[in-house]
């Protein structure tokens, strides 16, 4: 499965760092577009970037979100090798998002 949910900060620490990319989404269950949003972004995954890891972070615990400088919802963060590269907040572009992944995705997987 290449999308998961973690609530646990250290999990996501490890996810990052045994993984060369991963998504975060930070999400809340009352925010609509994060909802909408969803579906959208793990097709994208699964049909054009199959080896990252999308996981699913529910903003409800403001820890782990303030861990990453994350105050607004949905926000995705893109890593690659352990760095973030990619930082996507409020209103995502999903055809944005692809181009921009896929700069980063080729490089790594090509």
């Amino acid at each position: 499965m290449t999308h998961f949910e973690l609530n646990n900060l250290q999990d996501i620490q490890k996810e990052i760092t045994d993984n060369e990319s991963v998504i975060l989404y930070f999400y809340n269950d009352n925010c609509a577009p994060c909802l909408s949003l969803r579906p959208k972004i793990i097709e994208l995954i699964e049909t054009s970037f199959p080896l990252m890891k999308l996981i699913f972070i529910n903003s409800i615990n403001k820890e782990i979100p303030a861990n990453y400088g994350v105050y607004d919802n949905p926000t995705l963060l893109v890593f690659f090798d352990r760095k973030e590269y990619i930082r996507e907040s409020k209103y995502v572009s999903v055809v944005q998002l692809e181009k921009s992944i896929d700069r980063y995705y080729s490089l790594m997987f090509s």
